[in-house]
């Protein structure tokens, strides 16, 4: 009789493919380990460079100026949070602290890289998370559309009121900002069945928490300044933190900080104690980011040194 063959073990197979589908699976660890390289150098970078620099300024001595600056510093991570925790149940404190992580990178390493890390994030939870990438982009593109619509309605309101002080070419372009801005909102909400991914109900829901945050976001700007010049009145500062909203989502406007500045002067003057407080503002937030991340990071050592003491 013939010899009869040996059917291949699909148990040995498999195992062949396990170091391939083991680095396959890793590359959300790796992308999130660069991403968490880049922002401790940038955060270094900025803080020796010319961060320490606006630490010496005036330091405001209210203390309710620090707790609204608490209180706004970590509106945006909140508000993600809740936005994941209602699409994915993403555990509090996990999310927290990768939402966070998302923040720091958005504003000290690239645009947007803060989305790449929490979709490695994602992704390497994909047994909570089946198909992250489509969530991550509609929660992207549906705050870019809520800071667009919240611009339009400032420059609704605010040209007729301030048209006069803004130079003839900073107004042009403000138009043209604009109308570029309104153009892709609209293009965007057009097209909205093949740009988004996630139901109508779900992208509404999203969208109004945007909205919310960023109100908040706004008020609680103008209380840190209101704190820190007591002597400007709470509505002029409610003006300013609108203006400074409308000239960062502007596209078009050369040196977008420097024309805030140059306007606020215009509207309250004392230019000096506005430069200092300005300055110690921005240096304080990346004080505050260094802190959050040393945080993290000791945080995550020590679960790492209390599972290696378990194991062992």
């Amino acid at each position: 009789m013939p010899a009869t063959a040996l059917a291949p073990d699909p148990v040995v197979e498999l195992a062949g493919l396990e170091p391939v589908e083991t680095i396959r699976r890793r590359w959300p660890m790796f992308l999130g380990g660069l991403v968490t390289i880049a922002m401790i150098v940038s955060l270094g970078y900025e803080l020796l460079g010319s961060g320490l620099a606006g630490l010496h300024r005036t330091v405001p001595t209210n203390p309710w100026f620090y707790l609204c600056f608490t209180a706004l510093y970590f509106t945006f991570p909140v508000g993600d949070v809740l936005i994941f925790r209602y699409l994915w149940r993403i555990p509090w404190l996990g999310g927290f602290i990768a939402l966070n992580k998302k923040r720091i990178a958005n504003d000290v390493v690239l645009g947007y890289s803060g989305e790449a890390y929490f979709y490695a994030w994602a992704r390497a939870r994909s047994h909570m998370i089946a198909a992250p990438f489509g969530a991550v982009k509609d929660v992207g593109i549906l705050s870019g559309i809520a800071g667009n619509c919240a611009t339009i309605l400032l420059c609704a309101i605010a040209l007729p009121l301030g048209y006069q002080l803004i130079p003839p070419h900073i107004l042009k372009a403000v138009a043209w900002s604009g109308g570029v801005t309104l153009f892709i909102s609209v293009a965007i909400v057009a097209f909205s069945k093949r740009v988004f991914s996630l139901p109508r109900r779900q992208l509404w829901a999203i969208f109004a928490i945007h909205v919310t945050r960023i109100a908040i976001g706004s008020v609680l700007l103008a209380l840190c300044w209101h704190f820190a010049m007591p002597e400007v009145s709470v509505g002029m500062w409610l003006f300013l933190s609108a203006g400074r909203l409308l000239v960062s989502r502007l596209p078009f406007l050369p040196n977008k900080d420097l024309l805030f500045a140059n306007f606020a002067i215009i509207i309250i003057g004392q230019d000096q104690a506005l430069s200092e407080m300005i300055a110690f503002t921005a240096a304080f937030t990346l004080l505050v980011h260094v802190v959050v991340i040393a945080v993290i990071g000791a945080g995550t050592a020590l679960a790492k040194a209390r599972e290696w003491y378990a194991a062992a």
